[in-house]
């Protein structure tokens, strides 16, 4: 059985063993999961790749509550982090109402707050009042409607600026790591070596600190769309068709259940 993470264990990793994160939404991934992931996510992808919505923003913090205790019940030994929705971080006062609900509701080990200097504040009431931040910096999916669409980021010398500040801006306010997506390999390599603690790369190039993937994108599940830093290591959903249609044909032709199977 493998032992859990602690934050510092985390922060020890930083430039060292790149860090393995994956999302998971329910206890029957989760245990699956667990051996081969240092940190789960439960991320509010899973209103798209669960719940067959076209974005994350309708989710609601119920919804990472149910979704984050099936995690846990599943992954006992993985460090978890729960995504704080859309709407539920916007001032201070509701972000830490709402971050303590996640706390004492779940066994989350810590929440994940999409933003850069914008959300620092925020970052930092939550740290200053016992809630473990993961930062979120890069293309925001939580922001897609504002921005029209999911946006590459680090393009221009001003993005790569901001993104440094914003890096420096999470870390300062106490993030004991940082997810930073859809950048430019170059740039995320930058701001991965300008802070202390370990940032996680999604669509950001191999010089980060760890990587992280939607389970259901690398699994081949979601035939939808597949990213473009989408690695797929298993036609999932190629593999569980066959299955079920040859399943169907033996309910069929009566092939099942035979005489094993049967009280």
């Amino acid at each position: 059985m493998s032992k859990k993470l602690t934050i510092t264990a985390i922060k020890k990793r930083k430039g060292e063993k790149p860090l393995v994160m994956i999302t998971a939404y329910d206890a029957l991934f989760a245990k699956l999961l667990e051996p081969s992931a240092d940190m789960i996510l439960v991320g509010d992808s899973l209103n798209m790749s669960f719940a067959g919505r076209n974005d994350t923003i309708s989710t609601t913090l119920e919804q990472m509550i149910y979704h984050t205790n099936a995690v846990c019940k599943g992954a006992p030994n993985s460090f978890v982090i729960c995504d704080m929705p859309f709407g539920t971080y916007t001032c201070k006062e509701d972000a830490l109402h709402n971050a303590i609900k996640v706390f004492q509701k779940t066994p989350a080990d810590s929440v994940k707050i999409e933003g850069g200097t914008d959300k620092a504040e925020i970052i930092q009431h939550l740290t200053e009042n016992g809630i473990a931040v993961c930062g979120h910096i890069g293309l925001l999916p939580q922001s897609v409607r504002s921005e029209g669409g999911y946006k590459v980021k680090g393009k221009s010398a001003d993005e790569r600026e901001q993104l440094l500040k914003d890096a420096k801006a999470v870390e300062e306010a106490g993030a004991f790591c940082m997810v930073i997506e859809g950048t430019k390999a170059e740039v995320a390599k930058e701001v991965a070596q300008s802070v202390t603690i370990p940032v996680i790369g999604i669509g950001a190039g191999a010089d980060v600190d760890g990587q992280v993937l939607v389970f259901s994108d690398m699994l081949g599940f979601f035939e939808e769309f597949t990213p473009k830093f989408v690695k797929k290591y298993l036609e999932g959903a190629t593999l569980v068709k066959k299955a079920l249609q040859e399943y169907a044909d033996e309910v069929v032709n009566r092939k099942f259940p035979t005489e094993e199977h049967i009280y």
